[in-house]
């Protein structure tokens, strides 16, 4: 799958449970530096450290870079960690096309990578003890409180939903308001309606891209193709969410005469931390002398996909200025290392047992 994996042995070996920990260095259109390449890197560096200071721990520890967390080229991500927990499908490699009309699999071939391998990436639950994944925390909340550090209790859910709406194209000076049937203004409407439905049950929603054909700013758009990106820690409230979209794009499309497909590109249900794994962060918060904050992530992680085969939990690290997906993304090094700390003490801990 093209994950790259480092394994530092264990001392006993009889156990055959890894502790695993790492991220994703991919990024999105006009991203960071810091979103994946952290837990990477300061996954790297707990492991040297680890390893410099004569260390010996029980269980071996792996780290991990995942392939394609983001989905920026082909609208799906967790790639990786989606083909190590079985979840990665040879539709996946065949359907999935970016935009430029290359399939998954070719994509894979350009890459050095066999696409009829991708089944030997899987694991099987019990041979990760735990997943332990460090990561900027992309919001305020730690920079608001004054504090470096966060310990994750829970990931959201992201829902990607793929829109495509039909209409007709016609010159934008001769026909009439009311005789037009502009999929660009329902793609608008519809917009508005993600942005209340987000607000009403307290979730998130953004549309990021959207194009539109024959594309001439003098033409009427003849069709509207959209990604919706919407999330929510509650299960439930985020289906309540996707039933609410879908109920006002049939109403929108039926108004104006419009044809339209819906298809879901994602979807990840929202995933808790380990509780076993948050009492040994707030236990090793305490020795570092770091308050232990218990904190929320809206963002999606390839440790939510972990969380099927193995027990997760996340370190967060202070954003500034809460900027993420963006070149201005910034952590200082000062809060990276107190970050990178407790994921040392972290894995020291759970790979001790």
């Amino acid at each position: 799958m093209g994950n790259i994996i480092g394994r530092l042995p264990g001392t006993d070996e009889s156990i055959t449970e890894s502790v695993m920990t790492g991220s994703h260095i991919d990024s999105v259109l006009n991203g960071g530096k810091f979103d994946g390449p952290l837990g990477v890197l300061g996954a790297l560096e707990a492991v040297r450290t680890i390893q410099e200071n004569g260390i010996k721990l029980k269980r071996s520890i792996e780290v991990i870079s995942f392939t394609d967390e983001e989905g920026a080229r082909f609208s799906a991500g967790f790639t990786g960690s989606k083909g190590m927990c079985g979840l990665f499908g040879r539709h996946h490699l065949d359907e999935m096309v970016d935009q430029d009309g290359i399939t998954y699999s070719q994509a894979f071939l350009q890459a050095g990578l066999n696409p009829d391998n991708y089944e030997n990436a899987k694991r099987e639950p019990g041979s990760i003890k735990a997943f332990v994944e460090i990561h900027i925390e992309q919001g305020k909340v730690l920079e608001n409180g004054d504090l470096s550090v966060g310990i994750g209790t829970g990931i959201a859910g992201p829902m990607w939903l793929e829109v495509i709406i039909r209409g007709e194209s016609g010159h934008a000076g001769t026909t009439p308001m009311q005789l037009r049937r502009d999929s660009g203004l329902a793609a608008a409407e519809l917009m508005l309606q993600v942005e209340q439905i987000a607000i009403v049950y307290q979730g998130v929603g953004t549309v990021g891209r959207i194009h539109f054909e024959p594309g001439g700013a003098n033409i009427i758009p003849e069709s509207a193709s959209f990604m919706i990106d919407f999330r929510h820690t509650d299960s439930g409230k985020r289906e309540l969410m996707k039933t609410e979209i879908e109920l006002a794009l049939r109403k929108i499309c039926e108004k104006r005469s419009l044809q339209y497909n819906l298809t879901v590109n994602m979807d990840i249900p929202p995933v808790l931390c380990s509780n076993t794994i948050v009492d040994v962060m707030e236990d090793a918060c305490q020795d570092l002398g770091f308050k232990p904050f218990r904190i929320v992530s809206g963002a999606g992680h390839d440790a939510i996909i972990m969380s099927n085969i193995t027990d997760v939990g996340m370190i967060f690290v202070r954003s500034k200025d809460g900027i993420s997906h963006n070149p201005k993304e910034w952590s200082s090094k000062e809060d990276i290392a107190d970050g990178v700390n407790l994921l040392m003490q972290t894995i020291i801990r759970l790979a001790s047992e």
